[in-house]
């Protein structure tokens, strides 16, 4: 049974995502859609150094764009806002952590749709601390 098992795929990861947003609230979902999700192997050198990372594993995913609060209704050619989920940062943490897949996609996803809403990662931590 092992002998044919592989690491998720980036099509893997990326149906993985699309499931889990697709069961998100409704509410939370409409408020996302013109939100592009893109599953990419790591980041690249130039988000890399704008992100002062130190290493390519050190970025589980990004949003790139301008949050909601933030969006002015007559900005002409604005691009539409992405979120980038990094799927070998994602595997190695999945190795060395004691979390499923599934829920470290989710974990990420959600966290990445938070800055689309405009919230900084001290307000999600703050968040997620009350849980």
């Amino acid at each position: 049974m092992w002998t044919s098992a592989m690491a998720p795929s980036l099509a893997d990861i990326e149906a993985m995502a699309r499931d889990i947003f697709d069961h998100l609230p409704r509410t939370f979902r409409d408020l996302c859609e013109d939100v592009i999700i893109r599953v990419d192997d790591f980041p690249t050198d130039e988000v890399l150094d704008e992100m002062e990372a130190e290493s390519e594993f050190d970025l589980l995913g990004l949003f790139q764009g301008t949050g909601l609060p933030f969006r002015i209704n007559d900005d002409i050619g604005q691009l539409p806002n992405m979120i980038w989920l990094y799927r070998r940062p994602i595997l190695d943490y999945w190795a060395e952590n004691d979390e499923t897949l599934g829920h470290i996609v989710r974990h990420v996803l959600i966290h990445e749709i938070g800055h689309h809403f405009g919230l900084s990662d001290d307000d999600m931590e703050a968040i997620e601390a009350t849980e």
